[in-house]
């Protein structure tokens, strides 16, 4: 979720991979994982009609927002609505990028500044690297403030290419209407209306991040270019040649395959563990009404507990299997900028991998699955060259 996810703002990914966590991403996995949320939701149960309070009238589904009659993106407004996602998304993008780019240093193990001692909880003396504040600010005074945005154009390109892609896709194969889940259903009968979901969605991020995998790669080369102060990627056409000359076609698929099964791995994940929590954990009975009444003064606040407990808890799915797909989303990175004739992809930074399973292999005996998860708090490994004096 990540300096390399194609997805607009990643709710969860994005969370995950900030200051604290792991993810980035960015955006992906997370604006599809909250897809399901929407319709797993209970509908309240029917009520009898009461002389002062009849019943509403029933509203229109929230699901036509693909173009059908009726809905937010129907007719002459759909160009127009997703015009404006792409803008939002690309303010956005730009606003995160410094934190993506620091985090792509990181995960390269460029640390151009000697780590400071501190103490930790128990009052032990130990190691910290600098904080993303402290690289942003070495950033600033080698480059100045603009060098904050080297890679931009390309990751811009990038997600926007994603989100069009998603919304073509959804206009050529509309989603069936699926039913809502509800935690009345028998186990058998939700689990298939959560896997029809999540299969249509898994689609949808798949092809997207296979179209805006060339981008992502380019951003990432301009990106780790500061390593090395190289000046061998600066435009997207003149990447694009310099790749297809030197790697052939495949060259701007590297790194394509851990990032697939990232994806995958955490719309799965994501989605059915917040599905069995939000379907049989969650009592639609509980209310937040005095005395926990008010069936029929008031029928729709008997729910608004519960479907404030099922947001929260696809929250927390979400950076917590975010976490755990980490290490796809860091495997997928360094392979993008591995042996491509940059200093950040050749040793002594990173060995010469021969597929993403042998760059696996290594972080995982180096125990640095996790590299550049954390951007606050960077302690010194065990296994580091730094060494308390």
């Amino acid at each position: 979720m990540g300096a390399s996810d194609p997805e607009v703002v990643p709710w969860a990914r994005g969370g995950a991979a900030g200051m604290a966590g792991a993810g980035a991403g960015a955006g992906a996995r997370g604006g599809a994982a909250a897809g399901v949320e929407a319709r797993a939701r209970d509908p309240p149960p029917a009520h009898r009609a009461h002389p002062r309070h009849p019943r509403p009238a029933a509203q229109p589904s929230a699901r036509r927002m693909d173009g059908a009659p009726g809905g937010l993106g129907s007719g002459d407004n759909a160009p127009t609505t997703e015009a404006l996602f792409v803008a939002l998304g690309a303010g956005v993008t730009a606003l995160s990028h410094p934190l993506l780019y620091v985090k792509l240093l990181i995960q390269v193990g460029h640390e151009p500044m000697p780590p400071t001692i501190g103490t930790n909880v128990l009052g032990r003396k130990v190691l910290y690297l600098p904080s993303f504040f402290t690289y942003a600010k070495y950033i600033v005074q080698v480059d100045g403030k603009i060098g904050l945005f080297r890679g931009l154009s390309p990751r811009l390109m990038s997600n926007a290419l994603s989100t069009v892609t998603r919304g073509s896709m959804k206009k050529v194969f509309p989603p069936d209407e699926i039913e809502q889940v509800s935690n009345k259903d028998d186990m058998k009968t939700s689990l298939k209306k959560v896997v029809k979901e999540t299969s249509y969605e898994m689609m949808m991020q798949c092809v997207s991040r296979m179209l805006a995998h060339p981008l992502h790669v380019i951003s990432m080369r301009c990106m780790v270019q500061f390593v090395g102060r190289e000046a061998k990627y600066s435009g997207v056409l003149s990447s694009i040649g310099k790749i297809f000359k030197e790697e052939g076609l495949l060259g701007f698929f590297v790194g394509l395959i851990p990032h697939l099964l990232g994806d995958v791995v955490f719309l799965w994940g994501c989605n059915l563990l917040a599905h069995f929590i939000n379907a049989y954990l969650v009592d639609d009975s509980v209310s937040d009404t005095p005395g926990g009444l008010g069936n029929d003064q008031n029928p729709g606040s008997q729910f608004s507990q519960a479907l404030a407990i099922r947001s929260y808890t696809k929250f927390v799915m979400g950076i917590a299997v975010s976490m755990l797909t980490y290490p796809f989303l860091l495997v997928g990175d360094l392979m993008a900028v591995n042996n491509c004739g940059l200093q950040a992809g050749l040793p002594p930074y990173s060995p010469v991998f021969k597929s993403w399973i042998h760059c696996w292999k290594y972080l995982s005996v180096q125990g640095q699955l996790f590299r550049g998860s954390s951007l606050l708090f960077r302690r010194v490994s065990s296994g580091s060259c730094f060494a308390l004096e």
